[in-house]
């Protein structure tokens, strides 16, 4: 197991007692579609966290594979003027992880975290595990339980 994903289910499992199932896909699960493909399941059970910067502070939206986070909503639910894409730095620094391969938890620091209601509609959704070439499966309720996130109407 990579050196970042057996970092996250340390992390995970002294955080919350869960051991994630992570699997591991060297051809790597970059995009929802590369990830779906490679799981074996609907885009729309792919969980990806983006990371935003609204007015200055950084949330994460856990949105669904089948959408695009909308920025405008975002920077509405947090009551911000404006919401953008972080840069690499400002990820890697809030969550600690790389883009491409940030969990929905277990940050470096205490970030708001704002969950698709759409995953919700799933018995199982997949998230990263740390890199872009490990995820794992998790329960919506269980997912929203160690995330902290408040469930919303993110996307475009």
């Amino acid at each position: 197991m990579h050196e970042s994903a057996a970092e996250f289910v340390a992390e995970a499992s002294d955080r919350y007692g869960f051991d994630p199932d992570v699997m591991e896909f060297p051809e790597g699960t970059k995009t929802a579609a590369d990830a779906a493909d490679a799981i074996g399941c609907d885009v729309a059970q792919i969980g990806s966290s983006i990371v935003l910067v609204a007015d200055g502070e950084v949330v994460v939206s856990v949105t669904s594979g089948a959408n695009r986070v909308d920025t405008d909503k975002l920077a509405e639910l947090v009551g911000a003027e404006s919401a953008r894409m972080a840069n690499a730095d400002e990820v890697k620094e809030a969550t600690g992880w790389s883009i491409g391969g940030v969990p929905p938890f277990c940050h470096a620091s205490d970030l708001p975290v704002y969950l698709d209601e759409t995953l919700t509609r799933h018995e199982t959704v997949w998230v990263a595990a740390g890199t872009p070439t490990t995820v794992f499966p998790i329960a919506p309720d269980e997912l929203l339980e160690y995330s902290g996130a408040t469930v919303a109407d993110v996307a475009e």
